[in-house]
């Protein structure tokens, strides 16, 4: 299943995306997609539903907001430097052991809202990322069980101010974190539809111009290693989503200069099987933050 949440802020309701690339309204089967609905026997349960008998949503013309993709996030762990070849581009050792840091859930948005920079940014850029949604209450996992505390995948764009996270006195959160620098879907996929999360294309452009080619083939640490790993630091939640790291091609690793977002940049993004994303940037806006 692709599940969703689609709405205006503050009246967000669940929905799942048809096999005709429709949207179907769920609120008449749950509330909301929220972590208590991610575990095996509710996305069974939501499987087995006859998707025509759900009711289409109204558009009026233009295409349904697409809210983040589950309403109560507790977590959003970032792994940097999990591709070789973007370590080498950012001048940092490939790492021995997977490089944790924490992004504010406060930064999270849909996939399609606005993004925008801090005040008084230099240097924001983008990385798209394969997300990680956690469906079972996960504590010190085997890597040959870690993919059975998987719910399902998301595209992610970590977004990250540089000066803020490289040149403001060391840890990273202060340029991850910033409202909007994290955009999550457009859909949740369910881990039935993804049999192999080690074998999926990543790409993004920035008005028009493709700057990142990747695949999840060449991550250091896989997903498995990656759930596994985490959960002997911290217990994962159901909804927490653990985003995967990013392959070359972010705007400081450019050459011979590094190339930083400006307001009217737009950003498409996608993975193969988990849906795109295009977001249009904007200089500081505190009403469209809290639109």
């Amino acid at each position: 299943m692709k599940l969703l949440r689609h709405g205006p802020k503050g009246d967000e309701k669940p929905g799942l995306l048809d096999p005709e690339g429709r949207i179907r309204d769920l609120s008449g089967h749950i509330a909301d997609l929220t972590s208590a609905h991610l575990g095996k026997e509710t996305l069974a349960r939501l499987k087995a539903l006859d998707w025509r008998t759900l009711p289409a949503v109204a558009t009026a013309g233009a295409p349904a907001r697409l809210a983040p993709i589950v309403a109560d996030t507790g977590k959003l762990i970032c792994v940097g430097l999990n591709y070789s070849d973007h370590a080498a581009e950012s001048g940092m050792a490939v790492p021995s052991e997977p490089v944790l840091f924490m992004k504010a859930t406060s930064a999270i948005v849909g996939a399609n809202d606005a993004v925008v920079l801090p005040r008084d940014s230099a240097k924001s850029d983008w990385e798209v990322e394969l997300g990680v949604v956690i469906g079972t209450r996960a504590r010190y996992v085997e890597e040959s069980e870690a993919l059975d505390y998987v719910a399902g995948y998301c595209v992610v764009n970590d977004l990250s101010e540089r000066e803020y996270q490289l040149e403001r006195g060391g840890q990273w959160d202060k340029g991850k974190g910033c409202d909007t620098f994290g955009p999550v879907g457009p859909w949740l996929v369910t881990a039935d539809e993804v049999p192999d999360p080690q074998n999926l294309d990543l790409w993004l452009e920035v008005n028009g111009k493709r700057y990142q080619q990747g695949s999840t083939r060449t991550m250091v640490f896989t997903v498995a290693q990656l759930v596994s790993y985490i959960s002997r630091f911290m217990t994962l939640h159901p909804g927490d989503i653990i985003s995967t790291g990013t392959p070359p091609g972010v705007g400081l690793g450019q050459k011979p200069d590094p190339v930083y977002l400006k307001p009217g940049d737009v950003m498409r993004l996608g993975i193969s099987g988990l849906g795109e994303q295009q977001q249009t940037v904007h200089a500081w806006n505190e009403e469209l933050i809290d639109a």
